[in-house]
């Protein structure tokens, strides 16, 4: 796994301990300084979900570690 999926894992694992709701791409575009698009996230969050880091409740929903 690359750094930045490593960094988007942990801010998502990070709000989720927080609020115990999904994460969306948007929330942590926007509250953590990654430098990257809510696009680029998503995109991230998509192979974290398919390497089985992440997994997403609802099609509309964020994502939960």
């Amino acid at each position: 796994m690359d750094e930045r999926k490593q960094r988007i894992l942990r801010a998502i694992i990070e709000d989720y301990v927080k609020s115990a709701e999904p994460v969306g791409s948007r929330t942590i575009a926007k509250n953590y300084d990654l430098g990257i698009s809510p696009a680029t996230v998503r995109n991230e969050m998509s192979d974290l979900e398919e390497l089985g880091y992440l997994e997403q409740p609802h099609t509309s929903a964020g994502r939960i570690p």
